[in-house]
């Protein structure tokens, strides 16, 4: 339980730091939306429940990209 909150407190971090670096809101949630459903149709081949949802990827991953 305590580590689960500690990756939803990292999610709203990131979230929050892709926000304030965006000057637009709506680009940035339809690029958050473009690139889940493009992880999602990649990870088509998965069978199983992915562990990490493909917004809450696509969140985390455009959040590092801005920080490299």
């Amino acid at each position: 339980m305590i580590s689960q909150t500690i990756q939803n407190n990292e999610i709203i971090y990131k979230t929050e730091e892709l926000l304030h670096s965006s000057s637009n809101r709506y680009s940035l949630t339809l690029k958050v939306a473009q690139r889940a459903k493009r992880k999602k149709y990649e990870d088509l081949d998965i069978v199983t429940e992915p562990e990490i949802k493909p917004v809450i990827r696509a969140i985390i991953e455009m959040a590092n990209e801005l920080t490299i």
